[in-house]
């Protein structure tokens, strides 16, 4: 019997020990080679495993023949053994497996008979034992075969010993339930298939011949019944199929193999038939008519069939071939069949295709004619297959229907080659055909990709010259954009093609002025484009592809570009990025001294795509042994600190790529450098110095950008600066470290990384781990966002030391307690990462731990015990009073503390839980469970019964309110209910749902765990009466408690629960699901005594778990049964005395049928029952219960998603359209066909009658039907007329008296009518319209327009010339005329009419649109003279029509004035629109008459009118682009009294907060354009100082957005003008210059994002007007330049100004560390709820960084003003003794050695970091002032000073408190510059 692995490892461990010294270099790598198979043993990583045993492999390759040779006979025979067992402990690893084999064949060249005889003692172990195969057998079985070079040749010598036992084996796994459908079973099929393959000439005669068929006969039966459906697993039947196949191809170049194969395409029979493989006869009995087996019977013999085979005719008709005529009509079947393996079947169609492709010479050699002439049979269901099915909702179908074109393509080439056919019509026909699709049809562009090379570039974009417009409609829209830049790329790379036929060589600028004639222009306009996904797609993928086909096209793109027009600059440095990217040319390269200005504006611009592009373009670069230039590391040290504090989580993730891409080219730099070094040998000559400063320079680099993010992550900071600096943080150790990652394929750090980590440590750099380091990250653990808890987290455990120190440990430890016992769920979360943390980290143990000390896993195992006894504790806390638990043992910590450690550790949890521990862990759930829910019933025997039917909110509240009223004495005082919940109520709600929700989770994942880690059943730590205790649980907590929190956590646990009972092999276990579904269905059905519970509360939930677990590879019987169960239920018929007032079962059933249709787990499984579903709901409609009508609502809505796939995001597509054509949508839901059409043409026949009869009758099915119709994709043409007879119900429609049922038909007619019918459809409407004289139903004539209407914006749509069709419907709508007129007396008519006008505009006379422009004007200027329904509705048409021609316009807008009120509020809503602003002309006429109607609209008494007026106004004089360098001047300026008076209207209301946010907001905006634009005079100072006064009030973080917002714009419009070179001769203006530069500085650290823009935008437009760059656009700064920009503007001009120290003062935090402390030794939280700071962006530690140079230069100029002066002295003698009473209480309250409970509790408060900052930046400040001034010396000692200030600052450090560099540096005495103060 062989040793297992670790005594063979011992034994020969012992002998290479014992060698003698002259072996010594081989016992040594012996040594080496046995401590790698020993790690990859001892690894539970399939990726280390694989690590070490190539490793192994190259130690053994070291060992030579004649070295190996010398080893003993016993220690080779050990090395033997010990090789195979460490193969067989592999046995699931292939790969392992076959790097064994390599070491063995090593040592088989030494002893070959040695290897064979040891490898044939392990097999004949398994073969000739007397148990039947186990699972590890068969394992171990295939692994000798398939990855063993021995193995095979001793599976030959005993092959029939291993098939007579696999054919015992078969029969009883297919006929045991437990085996049938699980792993044994396959891996036995396995088995078989490897047999028939690497022993095909072995089992070749046991088939063919007489003689021992008995074994092959008995497995092909079996196999056939595992194919036939008496196996549910679907992988197991098609691998039986390919086992069977391949016993077929074991046949000779005989007929016997072609007449098996013809014999096995019976598998189509539905009765029971013979099959006949060579000398073997089995008889098949069909189990199941899925489709399956003869989709696995095709799939096997196409895919292991050899050609002789395919090719083989059929007895009865030799002319008909395998392949042609007895596979293709079963794959076409299968393919048209909508079954739930549709996607399977197609991978068979192009596996079909493949095969035809292979044996098209053979079949041409048969059958001599064309396989695929034009028009021939074949040809044209090839193509009917791929066209359906292009759009299919079922995941994968569309691409394997696009392959399938590809293959068909080429088919027809070959064939057309062949027989001299230079025609080729097809290509054309398929072109035509593929241009008449719709541009949002996706299939278009994979068909124009397989067409190109067939018809070439030119002669495709000749013929359709629309094709680069849609390729920018497809960049433009999310899901078409793959396939545009696809479509793209092929274009590029055929014209290239093109251009190089037929020519040795070519310049490359020459191609490239080839591919700008055609692209040039689209790539320009894309690139530039405003619409984001254009631009963003077009940079991504269509410029990798044209600088890797057309690499000069570089020049041509960069020439068009200006970096100051918009959009330009995102597109230079889009451009340069994926050029140097694909080319690797140097950066500086192309533009020479105008790149680096030009990435400094794109680095520094306020679009955060800019700033990302023009990093990228630094990071970039394809060799990552290019070390970065001193230049670039400049720029990255100013760039990265900008960019901490961006909102956007991708700008985020793109900026830490970037940075790591920089890094890891340094990192690769120097560590070719250090590679160098050390190869260099004596008397070579030094590197340059070059280089060794490159190197000191990344290392430098690499330690000030690990130092940086420290400086960031105190509390205080924002969540946004926090995230990135922890990511950056993450990417200098990810990159800088030696830690390699098993669970990581990519991005590990080299092999020899620790030679450069020396190097820098020997610098003194580098030092990545310290202690002070430790503190920073421990105290992120106590952030108030779970992101940063986890990232810093996740970088504790993964690249700190291995323990915490114990000072560290101890104060943890007694922290996390307290926050596990927090009634706050985040400081409970926050308890439960910490414990996790120090299971992991701790080196403290427990005395149970010492007692083991041996067991490595001793301490979790304590660890969890510990925690358990705490959950206990809570729980009878709970159970004898909840109040105090839910205040301070509030059961959820606990929980979620021990579901991390037990479950998120790298401790199995059969090291960390035993039987008696884990039963009582399951009973403290239940127990827990069923209390919490008896707290929600108020009643724990009710909770115990089995009343499903869960409580109401209200009976909810009701309870917790008793409780809380048993609980306080004496009771509730009556009073007043208030409709707040109190403290109590909160407490013990939050108590009740988060914990049930822990429950759930922690319960699913701790089953899973168990399940998956047990490795004998037999020893599992869960009995199936566990499992069932616990469904019970899950089943409680679903059905008994309706708050959705705590369903939803529930739900994650319950899915993994049922997905690890369902994939077990015991089928005891896998009941368990199946009985709770038929209990949850029994509930669906039964009628429950409660009130109507809304969407079934978590009843559809616990049915979708069960059904979502179900594996997606076997037929889903539970998902079949429960969708009969429930449709049966919803179907039945409501009882005669239903009550409203009860659940009905029917109503619960549509509910969770919705749930399961929602569902993204069940996905496409759910498609196949989409019909009955879909006829269900809309069936119930028109049911007299509307709790049943709003069910089947939702339903109906969610189904309509689910079927019609991806959605079109673009404009163009329209917000209701899908990707899905009429066509594709019946093919693959046929039964909806007729009933939809059934109910349109009930809808239309009852609007059949006599003309005056009532006809109000609405199906309730009907506007559901129409949308559904109408979201369906237009445009596509239906080649087979199945359609066309949705057309006249639709037309019918036009005639319903509800307006929203036409307007659905006339969208649903567009969708459903092909575009050869547009023409015929509008000329039969337009026949139709009447003369004046006529009567006529106005319902039906606005239906009918609203058809023509619709039908004209869809055949117009594309750009082709008008028909003559279209000039006869265009001279029947001019002939219509009247319906404008007072004729026509319904104005939904008159302005449904100018809608059709408006669009054939561009084909109307002049005569016509004069008459009709008169008319309309006519109409607007005649005073109504009562109200009619839809007039406003006219008006706005009629306006916006006559507003199109700016002769009309400007007619109406003359007569402003005399307007009504309404037609005036219409106007001014067009301007709004943005029309008026596109027509320089028109612009000017409305600004002038809006200013000369002004103080009119603000006498009005309609804020609506008067707030919509002033949004007009500021839109016409405000400037359109913030970018433009030209001011909007007043046309025709207002009298000084007249815009005195506007202004002051407009002022007072602000002052007096009149009229709503919305109207303050466009009042300010407007007073501020006014004001900017008033002439000089000393009135205006007294304005302004108003307007001053409004701005201060409105920064404030507690002001609405909309008015900071307009804040900010007013600084833009009239903040920079005020500030310009011309006004600051006024000395009055300098303090308003203060107080405008200080409230920008407020507004660029708004928590809004706009509101910072704009006050960014504020500052560059000052900065554009202080460079006197009139004639260039203004360049947008980023905030973070912004702000240091006004700070320098103020110190410039108002340095000496008496308020500029003041303004500099209050953006400073408070410094009185007195207080913080106070704050800091309160323990325990007040609330459950922590109240949030108004402006949680705002950062004062980092602020106090900005304003701390300016204050330093202030000292500095101390002497050169006396008022200057003054203020400091004055600052100096209020603030000198609070700043040296702060240093020294700093000093105090540091910890001497060890952390202290308060130093941790001052770590993790906000207000000490930022109050630190306060009192440091203060201190430094006032130590330069004692250095300037000789007047304050008397207040302190600045030596002293100095001092204290050192040591506080190096005291902090080393605890764990990190200050910027400017900070530091002004602490060491040097002036900081403002560069490093951001």
């Amino acid at each position: 019997m062989m040793l297992g692995f670790e005594e063979l490892l011992r034994s020969l461990q012992d002998c290479v020990i014992s060698e003698n010294e002259a072996a010594e270099n081989v016992s040594r790598t012996l040594r080496q080679f046995l401590q790698k198979l020993s790690e990859s043993s001892r690894s539970g990583v399939k990726r280390c495993k694989e690590r070490c045993l190539e490793e192994a492999v190259q130690l053994l390759r070291q060992l030579s023949e004649a070295q190996l040779s010398g080893l003993e006979n016993d220690h080779l025979t050990l090395l033997v053994r010990l090789l195979i067992s460490t193969q067989l402990q592999m046995v699931g690893i292939s790969t392992a497996c076959r790097k064994v084999d390599q070491m063995l064949q090593h040592l088989a060249k030494v002893d070959h008979q040695l290897v064979f005889r040891e490898t044939r003692e392990c097999f004949h172990s398994v073969v000739h034992s007397d148990q039947i195969l186990c699972f590890e057998d068969l394992q171990r079985a295939c692994m000798f075969l398939e990855d063993s070079t021995v193995g095979r040749e001793v599976w030959r010598e005993s092959y029939m010993s291993m098939l007579n036992k696999v054919s015992e084996l078969l029969p009883v796994a297919l006929q045991q339930e437990s085996l049938r459908d699980g792993p044994l079973c396959y891996i036995t099929v396995k088995v078989c298939l490897q047999i028939f393959q690497l022993l095909s000439s072995e089992v070749a005669p046991l088939v063919w011949d007489e003689e021992q068929r008995a074994p092959v006969q008995k497995i092909l039966q079996t196999l056939m019944a595992i194919i036939l459906g008496q196996c549910c697993n679907r992988d197991t039947r098609l691998l039986a199929s390919t086992a069977v196949a391949m016993l077929i191809n074991t046949a000779s170049e005989n007929g016997a193999g072609g007449a098996a194969a013809w014999s096995l395409l019976q598998v189509s029979h539905l009765e029971p038939w013979l099959l006949a493989v060579g000398v073997l006869r089995v008889q098949c009995d069909p189990a199941e008519k899925d489709g399956v087996a003869r989709l696995a019977v095709c799939r096997g013999l196409l895919t292991c069939c050899r050609p002789h085979i395919l090719l083989s005719s059929h007895e009865e008709a030799p002319e008909n071939r395998l392949l042609l005529h007895g596979l293709f009509p079963l794959v076409f079947t299968l393919c048209e069949e909508k079954l739930d393996c549709h996607y399977f079947a197609f991978e068979v169609l192009n596996l079909w295709l493949k095969k035809v492709k292979e044996c098209l010479a053979d079949l041409w050699k048969v059958t001599r004619v064309r396989l695929l002439p034009d028009n021939c049979t074949l040809l044209q269901q090839l193509i009917h297959l791929i066209w359906t099915n292009a759009e299919s909702p079922v995941d994968g179908v569309s691409e394997t229907a696009r392959s399938a074109f590809f293959l068909l393509l080429d088919l027809y080439e070959m064939d057309c080659k062949q027989f001299c056919d230079t025609k080729r019509a097809l290509y054309l026909t398929l072109l035509e055909r593929i241009m008449k699709l719709p541009w949002e049809a996706k299939a278009k562009y994979h068909r124009l990709c397989a067409l190109l090379p067939y018809l070439g570039t030119d002669k495709l974009l000749d013929q359709c010259p629309e094709i680069s417009g849609h390729l920018l409609k497809c960049l433009s829209t999310n899901h078409l954009a793959p396939c545009g830049s696809e479509l793209y790329k092929s274009l590029i790379q055929q014209q290239r093609r093109e251009l190089c036929d037929g020519s040795s060589s070519h310049a490359e600028l020459d191609l490239a002025s080839h591919w700008a004639r055609r692209w040039q222009s689209v790539l320009h306009e894309a690139l530039t484009s405003e619409v984001p996904l254009l631009q963003n797609n077009s940079a991504t993928q269509l410029l990798p592809c044209t600088f890797q086909v057309f690499p000069s096209a570089v020049d041509h793109m960069l020439a068009s570009l200006d970096p100051y027009t918009p959009g330009h600059l995102h597109a230079w440095a889009c451009i340069l990025s994926s050029y140097r990217a694909v080319t690797g040319d140097s950066l500086w390269a192309l533009q020479g001294s105008s790149t680096l200005e030009t990435l400094q504006l794109a680095l520094g611009s306020a679009d955060d795509k800019v700033r990302l592009a023009a990093l990228n373009l630094l990071c970039c670069c394809p060799k990552t042994k290019d070390t970065p230039t001193p230049q670039e590391m400049a720029i990255m040290r100013t760039f990265i600190p900008q960019n901490l504090n961006c909102d956007s989580s991708p700008f985020r993730q793109h900026f830490q790529a970037g940075v790591k891409k920089f890094l890891i080219r340094i990192r690769d730099g120097c560590l070719a450098y250090v590679r160098g070094q050390k190869g260099k040998k004596k008397g070579e000559s030094s590197h340059s110095e070059r280089t060794q400063d490159l190197l000191d320079q990344g290392i430098g680099f690499v330690e000030w950008l690990s130092q940086l993010p420290y400086t960031y992550l105190a509390p205080g900071h924002s969540y946004q600066r926090k995230k990135t600096a922890l990511l950056l943080l993450s990417a200098v150790l990810e990159t800088c470290t030696d830690t390699w990652s098993p669970d990581r394929k990519k991005g590990q750090p080299p092999a020899n990384i620790s030679s450069l980590i020396s190097c820098a440590r020997q610098r003194g750099q580098w030092d990545f781990f310290c202690r002070t380091k430790q503190l920073v990250l421990l105290s992120c653990l106590e952030d108030s966002t779970n992101e940063i808890r986890e990232l810093a987290a996740g970088l504790l455990l993964r690249f700190f030391p291995p323990s915490f120190l114990d000072d560290l440990t101890e104060v943890l430890h007694t922290r996390t307690k307290q926050l596990l016992c927090s009634p706050r769920v985040q400081e409970a979360q926050m308890g439960a990462l910490m414990m996790k943390i120090l299971l992991q980290k701790s080196k403290h143990q427990c005395e149970g731990c010492r007692l083991n000390s041996r067991d490595s896993n001793s301490k979790a195992f304590c660890m969890v015990k510990v925690l358990v006894k705490e959950l206990e504790e809570h729980y009878l806390t709970a159970k004898a009073d909840m109040m105090l638990a839910a205040r301070e043992k509030p059961i959820h910590g606990a929980l979620s503390a021990l579901q991390r450690c037990l479950l998120e550790t790298p401790n199995s949890v059969y090291d960390t839980l035993d039987p008696s521990l884990n039963m009582e862990v399951l009973g403290l759930l239940e127990n827990i469970s069923l209390l919490l829910l008896g707290v929600l019933y108020g009643d724990p025997e009710a909770c115990a019964s089995e009343k499903d039917a869960p409580p109401s909110f209200c009976d909810m509240g009701n309870a917790i309110s008793s409780l809380i009223a048993q609980t306080s004495a004496g009771g509730q005082a009556e009073g007043e209910e208030c409709v707040l919940l109190s403290e109590e109520h909160s407490l013990v709600l939050t108590c009740c749902w988060v914990s049930l929700k822990e429950i759930g989770i922690f319960l699913g994942s701790l089953v899973e765990k168990i399940l998956t880690q047990s490795k004998q059943p037999s020893k599992c730590l869960l009995t199936k009466q566990d499992l069932i205790k616990a469904a019970e649980i899950f089943k409680n907590i679903l059905l008994k408690c309706r708050h959705w929190g705590a369903v939803e956590g529930c739900c994650i646990g319950f899915t993994k629960f049922c997905a690890s009972l369902l994939s077990s092999s015991d089928p005891e276990l896998r009941d368990i699901p199946a009985q709770m579904l038929k209990k949850g269905l029994q509930v669906v059905q039964c009628l429950r005594s409660t009130s109507v519970t809304r969407r079934a509360a978590g009843l559809p939930m616990l049915i979708l778990c069960i059904l979502s677990a179900e594996e997606a590879s076997k037929a889903r019987p539970l998902l079949a049964h429960s969708m009969q169960t429930l449709l049966e239920t919803a179907r039945t018929p409501l009882n005669d005395d239903w009550d409203q007032t009860l659940d009905l079962p029917q109503v619960c059933a549509v509910h969770t049928l919705q749930a399961l249709v929602r569902s993204t787990a069940l996905g496409a499984a759910i498609l196949q029952f989409a019909s009955d579903v879909a006829i269900l709901s809309l069936t119930l409609l028109s049911s007299p219960c509307w709790a049943m009508r709003n069910a089947a609502l939702q339903l109906y809505s969610s189904l309509c998603t689910r079927m019609l796939g991806q959605r079109s995001t673009s404009e163009e597509a329209g917000p209701t359209q899908h990707a899905m054509s009429p066509a594709a949508f019946f093919f693959h839901y046929p039964a909806l066909q007729p009933f939809l059409l059934g109910e349109l043409r009930g809808s239309a026949q009852d609007l059949e009658g006599p003309p005056n009869e009532a006809k109000l009758h609405l199906k309730p099915s009907l506007y559901p039907i129409l949308t559904l119709l109408a979201q369906l994709q237009p445009g596509v043409q239906d080649s087979e007329e199945t359609l066309s007879d949705f057309l006249p119900p639709l037309l019918q429609l036009s005639a319903s008296p509800i307006y929203s049922v036409r307007m659905m038909a006339s969208k649903a007619l567009v969708a459903m009518t092909p575009p050869s019918e547009y023409m015929n459809i509008l000329i039969n409407l337009t026949s139709q319209l009447p003369s004046p004289q006529q009567q006529c139903s106005h319902n039906r004539l606005h239906g009918q327009l609203l058809q023509i209407k619709a039908i004209l914006e869809r055949a117009l749509c594309g750009n082709s010339a008008p028909s003559d069709d279209l000039f006869e419907v265009l001279s029947r709508i001019i002939a219509s005329l009247w319906m404008v007129t007072e004729a026509q007396r319904c104005p939904l008519v008159r302005a449904v009419y100018l809608d059709v006008v408006d669009t054939l505009r561009r084909f109307c006379c002049e005569t016509y649109l004069s008459d009709l422009s008169s008319t309309l004007l006519r109409h607007l200027q005649t005073p109504q003279q009562s109200l009619q329904v839809g007039v406003s509705s006219f008006h706005e048409k009629a306006i916006h029509f006559l507003c199109a021609d700016q002769q009309w316009a400007c007619k109406i807008w003359e007569n402003f004035s005399s307007a009504s009120p309404d037609l005036r509020l219409t106007l001014v809503a067009w301007v709004l629109d943005g029309q008026s602003l596109r027509q320089t002309g028109l612009k000017e006429v409305v600004q002038r008459v809006l200013q000369a109607n002004l103080r009119e609209a603000l006498l009005s008494r309609s804020v609506e009118y008067c707030r919509s007026y002033l949004a007009a106004l500021v839109a016409v004089m405000a400037r359109g682009d913030t970018a433009s360098s030209q001011r909007v001047v007043l046309l025709a300026p207002l009298e000084e009294p007249v815009l005195l008076e506007c202004l002051d209207l407009l002022l007072r209301d602000l002052e007096d907060q009149r009229g709503g946010p919305e109207f303050l907001s466009q009042a300010f905006s407007a007073a501020s354009l006014l004001l900017s634009h008033w002439p000089q005079s000393s009135l205006k100072i007294s304005m302004i100082q108003r307007w001053c006064g409004i701005l201060e009030c409105l920064w404030a973080p507690d002001v609405p957005e909309v008015l900071r917002i307009a804040c900010a714009g007013a600084l833009c419009v009239a903040g920079a003008p005020l500030m310009s070179h011309t006004m600051k001769e006024y000395s009055t203006l300098v303090p308003i210059m203060i107080r405008l530069i200080n409230t920008g500085l407020y507004l660029l650290q708004d928590q809004s994002q706009e509101v910072r823009i704009k006050a960014a935008c504020f500052a560059s437009v000052l900065h554009h007007a202080r460079r006197g760059q009139s004639q260039r656009n203004v360049y947008l700064m980023q905030v973070n330049q912004a702000l240091p920009f006004l700070l320098d503007v103020l110190l410039e001009e108002c340095w000496d100004a008496p308020g500029t120290l003041e303004v500099l003062m209050c953006h400073l935090p408070q410094s009185d560390l007195r207080s913080v402390l106070r704050h800091a030794s309160v323990e325990g939280c007040s609330s459950l709820y922590e109240q949030d700071e108004a402006n949680v962006f705002a950062e004062p530690s980092v602020m106090s960084v900005h304003v701390l140079p300016y204050l330093l230069q202030m000292a500095e100029k101390y002497s050169q003003s006396s008022s200057l002066a003054r203020s400091l002295n004055s600052w100096a003698q209020d603030n000198a003794a609070q700043v040296v009473d702060g240093l020294a209480v700093c000093k105090e309250v540091q910890p001497a050695e060890s952390l202290t409970p308060l130093w941790l509790a001052l770590l993790v408060d906000p207000r000490f970091h930022s109050t630190l900052c306060g009192l440091l930046t203060r201190a430094a400040f006032l130590l330069r002032l004692l250095k300037t001034s000789n007047y304050i010396q008397h207040l302190c000692d600045p030596l002293s000073v100095n001092t204290h200030l050192q040591d506080v600052c190096s005291l902090l450090t080393q605890n764990g408190v990190h200050f910027p560099s400017a900070l530091t540096a002004a602490v060491a005495g040097e002036l900081p510059l403002r560069q490093s103060a951001q």
